[in-house]
């Protein structure tokens, strides 16, 4: 049987800071979706673990700009 997602923490107003950034330590999930259903998932900052995941995220965006840029693409 597939676990319900808990939807009315997501959409509880408490937990949004500017309505932008999820912060919830009762959710341990990395990536809760976001209040709107079909718009995706964002990062649950409160947990330790999707801060990390941020990181790698930006990191290798930030990797693969850096390798393109010397391969003379955007030149």
């Amino acid at each position: 049987m597939k676990a319900q997602i808990p939807t009315e923490e997501v959409n509880n107003p408490a937990h949004w800071i500017l309505g932008l950034f999820y912060f919830n330590k009762n959710d341990h999930r990395i990536f809760p979706p976001k209040r709107f259903k079909y718009l995706g998932s964002t990062i649950n900052f409160a947990n330790p673990y999707s801060i990390f995941a941020y990181l790698i995220i930006i990191g290798a965006v930030l990797g693969i700009l850096y390798v393109l840029q010397n391969l003379s693409i955007f030149n």
